[in-house]
């Protein structure tokens, strides 16, 4: 039992000229393909290039990566790939595009149900989706689990994004991992048949659409309410502040969690600094900066979070090992689509 504590193609091209005129520096450097934006993750690269010396050449790049690293073969420049969710890592390990790692520290760092068992890719940070209620609405004594939202009680009011989302496919791959696939499956037609509108937007419209009253409930990451809470839109601030977390599940399988993370290329050319490079993203320093700078869980217990993610209380995640959830998203697929889950 786990606890957490609420605590462009110019680029690249740019990118590839420099691995391939410079060779004799490549072993002061680090090249980076990441899905996650530049804004979020800049603060831990150039923290990690002031306290190693190594330089950090990064492609952002949010779609296409996989079939760019498959493309580009084992001339590909990129030494690490960054991305969220498990099941994209899992998915870039499947290609054959990511070598297995031996890590010490990674090993002692990151929990196992984090971390691929062969060493492929490493959880860094870990993302909580539980679900979020109008306290204008909505009692907290009338929640209780995932499951218990495909009661009819809860016809109308729902508001969750489309299962084309990652993240979405993973919830429901835990279902199914926990459940069965058969009454994964019922579920999920409960869950659709209690939606409030046909799923749009991304989370923080979930929570937008659920603080106007177009919904009760929304289903979104932790982080996209931390984020609302933090920014400098009013509108935002004044919808958060009509919603609260609850965390199913506590008193069985525990809250649904997911991670970023990455891992080292088939390609590297630089695979000691790639190591270098996990090592210090899962390291103390960088695990301060994950919970400060993304509002995101530390992977590691005893990292202490903002007040603001403090503020959304203690709750029991999910054990499952996240790599399980590989051997399910293709039946969670399936079974969305024939839910009428769009």
């Amino acid at each position: 039992m786990i606890t957490l504590r609420a605590r462009g193609v110019a680029a690249a091209a740019i990118l590839a000229t420099v691995c391939a005129a410079s060779p004799a520096a490549a072993s002061g450097e680090v090249n980076i393909y990441s899905y996650r934006q530049e804004v979020l993750i800049r603060p831990l690269l150039d923290r990690f290039e002031e306290t190693t010396g190594i330089k950090v050449n990064v492609v952002f790049a949010k779609k296409g990566m996989i079939q760019r690293l498959k493309a580009e073969g084992v001339n590909s420049p990129a030494d690490v790939v960054l991305t969220v969710d498990a099941a994209r890592l899992i998915r870039v390990k499947e290609e054959g595009l990511l070598q297995p790692v031996r890590s010490a520290k990674l090993e002692a760092d990151i929990p196992a149900q984090y971390r691929d068992p062969e060493g492929h890719w490493f959880g860094l940070s870990v993302r909580a989706r539980p679900i979020m209620y109008n306290t204008a609405k909505v009692k907290p004594a009338d929640l209780s689990t995932y499951q218990d939202l495909a009661d009819p009680k809860w016809k109308g009011r729902i508001c969750i994004r489309s299962s084309s989302n990652v993240y979405n496919q993973s919830l429901l791959a835990a279902m199914i991992a926990h459940m069965g696939k058969d009454k994964a499956e019922a579920w999920a037609k409960g869950l659709v048949a209690n939606f409030a509108r046909k799923p749009q937007g991304g989370d923080r419209d979930q929570i937008r659409a659920a603080a106007a009253g177009e919904c009760d409930i929304a289903i979104a990451n932790t982080y996209y309410l931390a984020g609302m809470i933090k920014g400098k839109k009013d509108s935002d601030k004044a919808a958060a502040a009509k919603m609260k977390i609850f965390w199913p599940n506590q008193g069985g399988t525990g809250a649904h969690v997911n991670v970023s993370g990455a891992g080292v290329t088939m390609s590297s050319k630089n695979k000691d600094n790639a190591i270098k490079l996990l090592e210090f993203l899962a390291g103390d320093e960088a695990q301060r900066l994950y919970a400060d700078k993304v509002n995101e869980y530390p992977v590691r217990a005893g990292i202490p979070v903002t007040k603001v993610v403090a503020g959304f209380g203690e709750f029991k995640a999910d054990t499952l090992r996240l790599a399980t959830l590989a051997k399910h998203n293709a039946e969670a697929v399936r079974i969305a689509d024939r839910a009428g889950w769009p």
